[in-house]
């Protein structure tokens, strides 16, 4: 038992220090690439959030930069920090584990994925859009961390 709780939490460590990587790029380098009436325009999601808070849309702009770029690094910053399981303190881990929860459940960057799907079919006819170059970075970002939480085992805790 003690080797297959030592495997999932490398799985998870690997994992979630991939996603940590792969998280930057999306965060700040253009995501999707918007031509509306002849005008070309570029937007990263950190570029999106200060751009509504810009236009005084601060309950949107929040909204944007707490759920997809606050709550899913919080997630993925403490998922290797739980699987290094003998480093920590056990009332440490603890706090972590709920932390890392809350954020978890707070976390938007995996239902982004297909909200701008839906949004590129329904304004298909209105504005062009293409993908950024960040976009296999965002989609890798989103699979390592669901892999990290699905290998996390908060029993091993």
């Amino acid at each position: 038992m003690q080797g297959n709780s030592v495997s999932s939490a490398s799985r998870t460590a690997a994992a979630a220090v991939a996603a940590f990587v792969l998280f930057w790029p999306p965060v700040l380098c253009p995501i999707l690439q918007i031509e509306r009436l002849g005008q070309h325009s570029e937007s990263s999601i950190v570029s999106g959030s200060l751009e509504l808070l810009n236009h005084e849309s601060w309950f949107v702009g929040s909204v944007v930069l707490l759920f997809s770029i606050v709550f899913p690094l919080t997630k993925i910053v403490l998922l290797p920090e739980l699987s290094m399981l003998e480093i920590m303190h056990r009332r440490h881990k603890a706090v972590n584990l709920r932390l890392m929860e809350q954020a978890g459940k707070w976390s938007m960057m995996d239902v982004m994925l297909p909200a701008f799907l839906v949004m590129l079919v329904k304004l298909e006819n209105l504005v062009e859009f293409h993908f950024g170059p960040a976009v296999i970075a965002f989609i890798l970002c989103v699979m390592m961390s669901m892999i990290a939480s699905l290998s996390f085992n908060p029993h091993a805790i």
